[in-house]
């Protein structure tokens, strides 16, 4: 019997895994859920032109230049009638195996009419413009242009020396916000970028953080992250640079693990000059990043308000990594790269749905509603919840949004610019 089983195994046809990345769990708070668009995607590709090529310049003087082809995968809310659903192979972190996700956009759908604003999402090192795919989506259904950007040299199947990263990144994230701003067609017609958002996780925040404004620390970076030829002086304080990339549409930042004060890249000095309002989603056991030196970023963005969002037990996967593919799973380091070791996925991307939605909506829509979302007790499991008829009665001081017992191990804090 059992090499009879053996061969019907043999015999049957593979079946597709399944991986979706739009699950809204029953316990997830209210502002998660999808919205009332359908979304759309479209895979485009801009070319900055003759940049410096990092991975192949020397400290010798031989600095080569390049254009530098960035893919961007755009999700939009959909024109009325659309079929929702659809799929994207995807690379997975060893750079070699391919997973096919599903999600709910519909592959080169019609815009819908209107006008939306805009938010770039930028991925960690390595990444890809998939891994945050279930938060592009999500904003998409709620009235967002959502710009989903590979960052070359830094992704799973191109990774490159990381002072390219280093150097590039913050000048991919503007570069693309112009992109897409210009942007013709019918898809430029719907795109508002006079107010953009922009999401960055791990190195994606260390651009983003830089794009809003923290010039860097002159000299003070260790030797073998850094790219040939003094490069990352333009993006120092005070640099030319770095002030032709500051833009007045960056209206709102969200940096997710930001990477880089823990390794003396900032000081006071640099964070203190963003601007824009600010959220920072970290996990208190981030062991990349460094949770007390993330701590740091909020303390010294003194030139904003900025709010610092935490997954108690999480480390450096808290929120922005989409679930682990199934082909992920026969690899602990692969899978390693997506999962936590104490948080469901889930329920991680459930929660940053929900407070992005609160914060983008407040910032870029000016929909001061969105503001009570983000004034919490400070730490969740100090709420009490004390409904009645459905409506919160004086004694309620639950975090908004949340089911009853469902805002458990987070920590939510708030500063006001000094």
């Amino acid at each position: 019997m059992k090499h009879v089983a053996l061969a019907l195994m043999l015999a049957t046809p593979a079946v597709a895994q399944e991986n979706p990345i739009d699950r809204i769990r029953p316990d997830a708070p209210e502002l998660a859920p999808y919205g009332e668009h359908t979304v759309g995607v479209r895979t485009m590709t801009f070319t900055r032109p003759d940049v410096v090529d990092v991975v192949n310049s020397t400290e010798e003087g031989n600095m080569t230049r390049y254009d530098r082809e960035i893919t961007v995968e755009v999700f939009y809310p959909a024109a009325e009638g659309t079929e929702a659903g659809g799929t994207y192979t995807a690379y997975l972190r060893d750079g070699e195996t391919q997973a096919t996700l599903t999600g709910r956009a519909a592959r080169d759908a019609a815009p819908a009419e209107g006008s939306f604003p805009l938010v770039l999402i930028s991925h960690g090192y390595p990444g890809n413009r998939f891994l945050m795919a279930h938060l592009a989506e999500n904003l998409a259904s709620k009235g967002y242009v959502t710009a989903s950007i590979d960052h070359p040299d830094s992704t799973y199947s191109d990774i490159g020396a990381f002072g390219s990263t280093l150097y590039n990144r913050p000048q991919d994230q503007s570069f693309v916000l112009d992109q897409m701003a210009s942007l013709g067609g019918d898809l430029g017609g719907i795109v508002d970028a006079s107010r953009t958002g922009l999401v960055g996780y791990s190195m994606g925040g260390y651009g983003a953080l830089i794009f809003s404004g923290a010039g860097l620390e002159e000299g003070g970076w260790p030797e073998r992250y850094t790219p040939p030829g003094n490069l990352l002086s333009e993006l120092r304080v005070g640099a030319d640079r770095l002030a032709e990339i500051h833009d007045d549409r960056l209206a709102a930042t969200v940096a997710i693990g930001p990477w880089g004060r823990n390794r003396g890249f900032w000081s006071q000095e640099g964070l203190s000059n963003i601007d824009v309002p600010l959220m920072i989603v970290a996990g208190s056991q981030d062991d990349v990043s460094g949770y007390d030196a993330i701590r740091t970023i909020f303390d010294e963005t003194t030139g904003t308000t900025r709010h610092l969002l935490t997954y108690q037990g999480a480390n450096h996967n808290a929120a922005a990594p989409m679930p682990a593919p199934q082909e992920a799973w026969g690899d602990p380091a692969v899978f390693g790269h997506y999962a936590d070791a104490v948080w469901d996925t889930t329920r991680m991307n459930n929660i940053l749905q929900h407070f992005v939605t609160a914060f983008m909506d407040l910032h870029l829509k000016d929909d001061q509603s969105k503001a009570e979302y983000l004034d919490l007790v400070e730490t969740a499991d100090d709420g009490t919840y004390a409904m009645e008829d459905g409506q919160p009665t004086e004694d309620h001081t639950y975090w908004k949004g949340f089911p009853e017992r469902s805002a458990k191990a987070l920590r939510f804090e708030t500063k006001e610019p000094q």
